[in-house]
């Protein structure tokens, strides 16, 4: 709602600029060296020789103050006191209520009924559907399968093969590199990654197969040593779940090792790569 003039104010507290008394009634009130009008009379609290004067004896008419009776140069005007609306209730208008009125630590003892969490930038971080499920939409987190059947495996003694699994199932924010098998972590936590490897055509004369899931600072390994007697068809599986603590950058990769028998050992697509952050 438009107004002429100044604005009521709510919950305002001000003192006016001082006055002197002079043969008149009538007083010119000022804040800050300019005229000020004040909402009603009732809203002005004013100390005459050091007694405050009852509202209904004055009057007021824009900015100029009338009071009960024609003053002297002998008098005090000791102090006019403004009053906003004391104890209006204030509907703020829709989306006028701004982050920086806000106190940075804010305690909520009932419910919060929140949607979505969103990033200072913006960025959905978390959404709360009508059944109360809770998904974060870049939560990183990858699964990757073999595009082909692995083939004639043999890597053996110190030396060692990433294995790279080149089609992704999904991939929240490519954070899994299928050329090269590696992924890298986006940002610092404890993350949750996995592997299963089914073998085929295993060799009788391998001794062990090693298979180690390799971060940036510790590699965690599954060795198995196989006996199959006389055939060299057998299959297995081996697989490895850890909880690894990363940082922004850090890396994961699949790392094999075979010691003994022939190259002929095959990592089929039903094998797989997975990993997500936990925390």
């Amino acid at each position: 709602m438009p107004y002429i003039g100044k604005a009521p104010s709510s919950g305002e507290f001000i003192e006016l600029d001082a006055l002197t008394a002079s043969a008149t009634d009538t007083y010119t009130l000022q804040y800050n060296g300019a005229n000020y009008k004040p909402e009603t009379v009732n809203n002005l609290i004013v100390s005459i020789n050091g007694v405050v004067q009852k509202p209904s004896s004055m009057s007021l008419n824009g900015s100029s103050l009338t009071v009960g009776a024609t003053l002297s140069s002998s008098d005090t005007i000791d102090y006019i006191r403004v009053l906003g609306h004391v104890g209006s209730v204030i509907t703020p208008t829709d989306g006028s209520v701004t982050s920086a009125k806000l106190d940075t630590n804010i305690a909520i003892s009932g419910n919060l009924d929140v949607g979505t969490i969103r990033a200072t930038n913006g960025t959905t971080a978390i959404v709360i559907d009508a059944n109360g499920h809770i998904t974060k939409p870049l939560q990183p987190a990858f699964q990757a399968v073999p595009s082909a059947d692995i083939e004639n495996l043999n890597v053996s003694g110190a030396s060692n093969t990433t294995l790279v699994f080149g089609t992704e199932r999904f991939d929240t924010n490519g954070d899994y590199n299928n050329s090269s098998g590696i992924f890298t972590a986006p940002v610092t936590g404890k993350y949750q990654l996995q592997y299963v490897i089914r073998l085929q055509n295993t060799d009788t004369d391998v001794t062990s197969y090693d298979f180690e899931m390799v971060t940036s600072n510790k590699a965690y390994k599954v060795r198995f040593d196989p006996d199959y007697g006389d055939s060299d068809t057998a299959s297995l599986t081996i697989s490895l779940s850890i909880l690894a603590d990363m940082d922004a950058a850090d890396t994961a990769k699949l790392q094999y090792y075979q010691f003994g028998g022939a190259s002929q050992t095959d990592v089929d697509t039903e094998s797989y790569f997975s990993g997500y952050l936990v925390a």
